[in-house]
């Protein structure tokens, strides 16, 4: 199997993590995922308080790059995942 080097570089900021920049290269080969194609995979709970959960992160489908390959999908998202601290800040719920 081809080894492959990932990079990744996001300039979200908390408390909106997902509200940034992503741009992955392959290879050296650059792609941008643009703004926000982050989603949380944090929850909010209304109970006697405002409580936000963190999750895994997940990309968002309309956000890959115009030909970016599908057999790198799920090894991006793992990089997304080990590098990018998760969060939730509630403003999507």
């Amino acid at each position: 199997m081809e080894k492959i080097d990932i990079k990744i570089q996001y300039d979200g900021k908390y408390p909106c993590l997902c509200m940034g920049h992503l741009i992955v290269w392959i290879n050296g080969k650059e792609w941008d995922f643009g703004n926000d194609a982050l989603l949380s995979g944090g929850e909010v709970i209304y109970d006697e308080e405002y409580i936000t959960t963190t999750g895994e992160w997940s990309i968002s489908d309309d956000c890959y790059p115009e030909g970016f390959p599908e057999e790198y999908k799920k090894q991006v998202l793992s990089v997304v995942n080990e590098e990018i601290p998760y969060g939730c800040c509630g403003g999507c719920a």
